[in-house]
């Protein structure tokens, strides 16, 4: 998250912003009863309009054209897999699409609250469906006929009749327990578990109240702005301070709802899930257990009662079942142990170490700075106190002690780097520069103000190759961008994540409002907002940008430009470029652990494709021992490569890369948790070795191609 100190306290912040639950939830109905507006709530609704009116970036007419798309958006976030209201609903709605733009500016909510209480009642009588199936038993449903289950709804036709919502809600149980059994649960524990999960639904959602149905009204209205302008309640305005604040004592994850589950959007670095090493973006949670308590079902449960199981005094245990991102069967699910801790700003500062690569039958030594967030002791600097931790201060002694090892070259790991303070970004790129801009910022009137270091010393003059990939975001790609376009060093990876905007958060009478008001851009004039920074040298992307990342996100500002700012680049890469690229490709080529990588995310994306799931039990179990004996092969194709024992089942094969994930490090991490997957320790040693083709004679290139011959270090 980038933070600007001038008029107003302004936040930055990849995905969204640190928030523990999105407004948008799916299964937040109403209670049985309409529901209306406060007078507060009246107030906060007008007051949101006309915020949006002013201060937005976009500067957006709220008129009949807006008002359509707040009516796609909210009838979206109600029901987006097309599973609850009728065709006929649609039709009674469709009298609301261009009054929504009146009712908001006058605070005056009834149309959308009664599409909410149709909702209520839609969804009321789904779950009394399921229950009533669940009551007849598992044995009347057959799964030798080969149906099967329609997986993405998104823009199916909305159903004509209560019977063709049975038979889909009928198929969706159907697979539901077809998944439990593949997990090895029996029919009355199957029975038992999901009777209670419908049940809880159905008790959670007739305990809405207005400010539940206010708070997605209102997001379904901001969030056609751009999707990080969103309307926190009061309830979430306190979990979003408390988050910013670090003094949270919980997991360190970043959760929304979507459909009926708790989704990872993501893990807050050097937090206990992000050490665990065992969670990523798109996980889903999907149980939660207290110690060595009994697993809580939570699927369909409201976000915050989520937030809440998973909160927890410091040094606490929590175990997650979680559904991994590439799964889509409840029984693909694996149980993640974590011990609750307050997330210190040590735990998040820069780590070195240094790797050795032989070239020639020559040894070289690589430092590698590993940067989580960009962090500053905002307190402690305001207190006066001269040894302030801050991310420019603590690379800096990084840099000193890597140099007093006399190491050839440096790689800056970047990766999952969500961002955090632009000063600090600001001031870590003039430890690679002499002066110059390093960011310009565009206003909602269009001023344009130009960051940049004055200071004419740097830090380190030699080689650099900075790390990214599509989770590292705003402030990074900030400095990714300026590295880039003062041809300063390279950039491998994967394409950034494109959060370029700039947001405030604004005090309502009731709540709080955040709104983007200004746009990031590079020195070159790009701005980094949706296209992010593409790196020089391609590694495999494991997060697909159709799924993670600005791009993937509805009503993101465009990409665009403005003018450059004026400033002197170093020589660059520009000739090199291509046979650097074509150095790495064949080493990535060879190496196990790139091919791996590779295949992995082939086999995601061609299960990505099948949007429907098997509802014949003999050939559901068939497709997954066949995805499990694909998953086993590629596995063992990467042992058979490094001489590693082979696995005899993906069971085992999940088992040991759980085991073996922290042992493939050298001991220059104090920590055990910074250690690295063997895919992901494969990027480091591959940056090194461009390094190295950048260096060494052979590759054509000499330090002096890289920097300012006139750069001397501090």
């Amino acid at each position: 998250m980038a933070v600007l100190s001038r008029k107003h306290l302004l936040w930055s912040a990849a995905f969204g912003g640190l928030i523990f639950f999105s407004a948008v939830f799916a299964k937040q109905a109403s209670a049985p009863t309409q529901l209306e507006p406060s007078r507060d709530e009246i107030k906060a609704a007008r007051s949101s309009v006309m915020m949006l009116k002013h201060l937005h970036y976009e500067h957006k007419k709220l008129n009949d054209t807006l008002s359509s798309q707040i009516f796609d958006r909210y009838l979206k976030d109600l029901d987006g897999s097309r599973s609850y209201f009728l065709a006929s609903d649609i039709k009674d709605f469709e009298a609301y699409r261009t009054l929504l733009d009146d009712d908001l500016t006058r605070g005056e909510l009834g149309h959308a609250f009664a599409i909410y209480s149709r909702f209520q009642q839609r969804a009321n009588e789904r779950l009394d469906f399921v229950i009533r199936e669940l009551s007849k038993g598992l044995d009347h449903f057959d799964f030798k006929k080969n149906l099967v289950l329609e997986t993405k709804r998104e823009t199916a036709p909305w159903l004509k009749t209560t019977d063709e919502l049975d038979d889909l809600w009928r198929k969706r149980l159907m697979s539901t327990v077809l998944s439990l059994r593949l997990s090895g649960k029996s029919d009355a524990e199957i029975l038992k578990m999901l009777t209670k999960r419908y049940q809880t639904q159905l008790n959670n959602m007739n305990r809405n109240k207005a400010d539940d149905v206010f708070q997605i009204v209102m997001n379904s209205f901001a969030e056609t702005y751009d999707p990080h302008t969103e309307y926190f309640s009061p309830r979430t305005s306190e979990n979003f301070n408390i988050n910013m604040s670090l003094t949270l004592e919980g997991i360190g994850a970043v959760l929304q709802g979507e459909d009926e589950y708790t989704k990872i959007v993501r893990l807050v670095p050097a937090g206990p899930a992000e050490k665990s090493k065992q969670l990523k973006p798109g996980d889903r949670i999907v149980a939660v257990a207290q110690g060595n308590e009994d697993f809580v079902d939570v699927i369909g449960w409201r976000i915050d009662e989520v937030v809440d199981l998973i909160r927890g005094p410091k040094d606490s245990t929590v175990r997650l079942q979680v559904l991994p991102a590439t799964s889509l069967d409840e029984h693909q699910t694996k149980t993640v142990t974590i011990v609750r801790n307050t997330i210190k700003l040590e735990d998040q500062a820069a780590q070195k170490r240094v790797i050795e690569i032989t070239r020639n039958n020559k040894p070289y030594k690589i430092g590698v700075i590993k940067l989580p967030t960009f962090y500053a002791d905002f307190q402690a600097m305001q207190a006066g106190d001269p040894n302030y931790r801050s991310t420019t201060r603590d690379v800096a002694k990084l840099i000193d002690e890597l140099k007093a090892e006399h190491v050839d070259g440096l790689v800056l790991d970047l990766r999952n780097n969500g961002g955090g303070s632009l000063s600090e970004a600001n001031s870590l790129i003039g430890l690679f520069i002499e002066t110059g801009p390093t960011v310009q910022v565009k206003n909602a009137n269009s001023e344009v103000e130009v960051l940049g270091d004055a200071d004419a010393g740097v830090a380190y003059d030699g080689p650099l190759v900075v790390m990214v990939n599509r989770l590292s975001a705003s402030a990074t790609e900030i400095f990714a961008g300026a590295i880039q376009d003062y041809g300063r060093g390279l950039i491998v990876g994967s394409t950034t994540f494109g959060k370029g905007t700039v947001q405030s958060l604004r005090d309502l009478n009731h709540g709080q409002l955040k709104l983007t008001e200004a746009k990031f851009y590079r020195i070159s004039g790009a701005s980094t907002q949706h296209k992010g920074v593409e790196a020089d040298i391609n590694f495999p992307n494991i997060f697909q940008g159709a799924d993670v990342g600005e791009s993937s996100l509805e009503n993101a500002l465009p990409w665009d430009t403005i003018t450059p700012a004026r400033y002197l680049p170093y020589s660059g890469f520009h000739r090199q470029l291509a046979s650097l690229v074509l150095k790495s490709q064949q080493r990535q080529n060879n190496d196990p652990d790139f091919r791996y990588l590779n295949e992995q995310i082939a086999l995601a994306e061609s299960l990505k494709k099948d949007t429907t799931i098997s509802l014949n039990e003999a050939k559901r179990r068939q497709e997954q021992d066949d995805l499990d004996a694909r998953r086993l092969a590629i596995e063992n194709e990467r042992r058979t490569a490094k001489g590693q024992t082979l696995l005899k089942t993906w069971r085992e094969a999940e088992t040991a890369e759980n085991d073996e994930e922290n042992s493939n490090v050298p001991d220059e991490y104090a920590d055990p948790s910074k250690k690295e997957k063997p895919e992901d320790e494969a990027f480091v040693k591959e940056s090194a070795q461009i390094l190295l083709d950048v260096m060494l004679p052979d590759a054509k290139l000499a330090k002096d191609n890289m920097v300012k011959s006139s750069i001397s270090a501090k």
